[in-house]
């Protein structure tokens, strides 16, 4: 079992204090955005193991890379090859990210291939296939959480629209409430997408403006405004379900919802890609084309997401998908040892109290890899969550 010592991204979005205060730190003034624990090789965790010549400092990329089996166990790397099959972090966010969407993995090996076959380099900002893998993600929220999740019926965002009072949106509330469900949504989001720049602009700017007066529903369209004036992300967004999580609470993205997140604290645990292909609140590339064939163009409840508890104390949120499982632990001070060993690898983080893992103690946002197979157990008091590979 392996202390882990994790990078922090200052995406733009991220919250400049709910990391720090997580961790007790001071905030250093600059966005601290994602806390990314995992073999993820744009920011592996860092790991100290002994040798025969003494301590050394290395990369879990490099310590898998070295022995994966004896790592991961034999049925991980036979599932999904010799890395670790899932990528933890915490999320942090100030502002909104990006409406985005996720391939699923049919369409992740199509597109990553014909990009590859196309020449197009890997870290070119219009490459829109990073790796020939989905991204499955789980968002659980530690603070009250705000997010978009999956498209709302067509006329409940028609009547969201109807109710700014401005002109130019009047061709998208007529199609919207002209034409089935999934040719509703299609043809907005493609007008949405395809207009002239400049005069989306002003539509934006006049219903950012309708929103902020109106308020109440239309509250949240208004902040996403302020941060991305302009943007026809900002309409994109008035199509999503909006949703607030309670601490506790999750949320489950499959492949082809659109979805972002707006505000607050979580743990985020996803299959271990780089897949994203935006359509709004961003300055990077929009492959639109692409976009609209990922897309899944249906209205979809946000399927809010409660722990569901074991008799062995785990409470587990229940996902679809064989690349991670997420759990929690609520450890009480003075019972009995919790046992935790696994035949997968496993990565285990505080976010409360002080935890107790073997004979590693874990404060608040600090995290320990264990191998597959390696014998722990737990005590608290604190609360432990636990990603590992679904069984």
């Amino acid at each position: 079992m392996d202390r882990l010592s994790n990078t922090v991204r200052p995406y733009a979005w991220g919250s400049t204090t709910a990391i720090p205060a997580l961790l007790g730190i001071a905030p250093t003034g600059e966005p601290q955005a994602e806390m990314w624990m995992g073999a993820h090789p744009g920011a592996p965790s860092r790991i100290t193991r002994t040798t025969a010549s003494g301590e050394i400092e290395l990369a879990l990329t490099d310590a898998i890379d070295a022995d994966p089996e004896g790592e991961l166990g034999a049925p991980t790397v036979a599932r999904f090859g010799p890395r670790l099959p899932f990528l933890l972090k915490l999320l942090a966010a100030g502002a909104p990210l990006s409406v985005q969407v996720h391939p699923d993995l049919d369409q992740a090996r199509e597109g990553y291939a014909d990009e590859e076959a196309r020449g197009v380099p890997v870290d070119a900002p219009h490459r829109t296939y990073k790796d020939a893998n989905h991204k499955p993600e789980l968002i659980c929220a530690l603070t009250p959480f705000a997010g978009l999740c999956g498209f709302r019926p067509p006329t409940e965002a028609a009547d969201a629209m109807e109710a700014l009072g401005v002109d130019s949106l009047k061709p998208y509330v007529d199609l919207l409430r002209a034409h089935p469900e999934e040719a509703a949504l299609r043809e907005v989001l493609t007008a949405i997408l395809g207009a002239n720049p400049a005069e989306m602009a002003e539509t934006v700017t006049e219903a950012a403006a309708a929103a902020e007066r109106l308020g109440g529903a239309h509250a949240p369209y208004a902040r996403i405004a302020h941060h991305f004036p302009g943007d026809p992300g900002v309409l994109a967004a008035m199509l999503l379900n909006y949703v607030e999580l309670q601490p506790g609470e999750a949320l489950f993205l499959g492949a082809g919802v659109p979805h972002a997140y707006l505000d607050g604290l979580g743990v985020e645990i996803m299959a271990n890609s780089d897949n994203v292909l935006r359509c709004g609140l961003t300055p990077k590339h929009i492959d639109v084309p692409e976009l609209l064939r990922i897309v899944r163009f249906e209205a979809t409840e946000p399927g809010v997401l409660r722990p569901e508890a074991a008799p062995s104390g785990e409470e587990l949120y229940e996902t679809p998908v064989d690349e991670f499982a997420l759990s929690r632990y609520t450890l009480a001070s003075g019972a009995a040892p919790t046992a935790l060993t696994a035949p997968t690898p496993q990565i285990l983080l505080c976010t409360a109290g002080t935890v107790t893992v073997g004979e590693l103690t874990l404060g608040p946002g600090e995290s320990a890899y264990v191998p597959a197979g390696e014998r722990v157990e737990a005590t608290g008091p604190g609360t432990l969550f636990r990603a590992t590979v679904a069984a």
